[in-house]
């Protein structure tokens, strides 16, 4: 990765970290792999406060110098199986421009960091089926989508919107 680019974790007390992460949020939301367009009203004024009120929030962010280019917006939860905590990555993006450039792999990497200083039992994540791009990132990265003849069969992402 160029020097340039650079990966931090989020202070969401910083002013200029939390209009890095609603610009990063919103640019998101337009991308079809995202919302395919704005977020409704009022969600971007309610992102901030609803971080900062889960203690279980960790975001990290991606810059081009000061320009924000990417981010990714985790939850820390907890793993019953394995008695430890585990990190979930909610949203991973990096701006068109700036793809390519290992930015993806950078954010993982500090996710993944992140988990291993908390004594995590594994990091998760969900990706659409057609995101093929970001699939070859998390595979590359060592995520894998279950085991092939595991009588179980491999973990899915379920729904139900409220």
């Amino acid at each position: 990765m160029p020097d340039d680019l650079r990966v931090i974790e989020a202070d969401l007390d910083r002013p200029e970290h939390c209009a890095a992460v609603t610009e990063m949020l919103a640019a998101y939301a337009l991308e079809p792999m995202g919302n395919s367009g704005p977020l409704p009203d009022g969600v971007l004024e309610r992102l901030i406060p609803g971080l900062r009120a889960l203690p279980t929030s960790v975001v990290f962010l991606a810059f081009d110098g000061a320009r924000p280019v990417g981010f990714a917006t985790c939850f820390i939860g907890f793993s019953t199986f394995a008695g430890k905590p585990l990190i979930n990555i909610h949203d991973l993006a990096v701006i068109p421009s700036h793809r390519g450039r290992g930015l993806s792999r950078a954010l993982l990497d500090a996710v993944i960091a992140k988990a291993r200083s908390l004594d995590c039992a594994r990091v998760t994540l969900e990706v659409l089926e057609g995101n093929t791009r970001a699939r070859a990132v998390y595979h590359a990265a060592g995520f894998t989508h279950g085991k092939s003849g595991d009588p179980a069969g491999g973990p899915l992402f379920y729904t139900k919107h409220l």
